[in-house]
């Protein structure tokens, strides 16, 4: 008899563990799950925020280019950055992104070559634009820019991307004390509910690598 209540009293006690535990993991996706949305959500409302301010030169992140063809991505943050020097609300462009490459082949010309060439085809005067051909990450963009603003005495930059990559990207010119503020693309080819959702959860992640790194 006393073995049967102790044996009772156990599974009880278990039970009881099992349950407040359970408990606390549900409270705990609970909170992740609202903190995830909150943070996707400020990605998106940060990356549109362009307050209309000036600063010395645009910084346009790269993206892929197609032998010597921006991609479509690409001369979407090239024309805003074109537009934003027709509005005189910068006075130069720095074009970032290095050599990229597909199936181990190095690419023949670097993503700001290609994009240079673009905007010169384009009615912008060489002497408006830097090119840097190292980077091949965000963080190497802003890196590489800040170098050529300090060798031009550059002491402010709208970043342009696409509106989700926007709230990272400052992030990093942050930490490079940059002084920086977000101008993305108004025709972004992510124009779908589920490539937005794709995109905003791919910089949720970086973002947070970025932090914790």
């Amino acid at each position: 008899m006393g073995y049967s209540n102790l044996s009772t009293q156990q599974s009880q006690r278990k039970r009881h563990w099992l349950k407040r535990w359970g408990v606390r993991l549900v409270i705990l996706a609970v909170l992740l799950a609202c903190y995830a949305g909150w943070q996707m959500w400020d990605i998106d409302r940060f990356g549109h925020s362009d307050d209309g301010s000036s600063a010395d030169c645009a910084i346009v992140l790269g993206a892929a280019a197609y032998n010597d063809e921006p991609s479509p991505v690409f001369k979407e943050r090239i024309n805003h950055a074109i537009k934003l020097l027709q509005e005189k609300r910068v006075k130069s462009i720095i074009l970032t992104g290095g050599y990229g490459g597909t199936e181990g082949r190095t690419a023949k010309f670097s993503e700001s070559e290609v994009a240079r060439d673009y905007c010169i085809e384009n009615g912008v005067l060489p002497e408006q634009i830097y090119i840097e051909k190292k980077s091949q990450t965000t963080k190497q963009n802003i890196s590489e820019a800040k170098e050529i603003m300090q060798g031009e005495s550059m002491s402010s930059a709208l970043i342009v991307s696409d509106p989700w990559h926007l709230k990272r990207a400052c992030s990093i010119a942050d930490y490079y004390d940059v002084l920086a503020k977000p101008s993305a693309t108004t025709t972004s080819l992510y124009t779908t509910q589920k490539s937005q959702s794709q995109f905003i959860w791919k910089e949720f992640l970086y973002l947070h690598v970025w932090r914790f790194n």
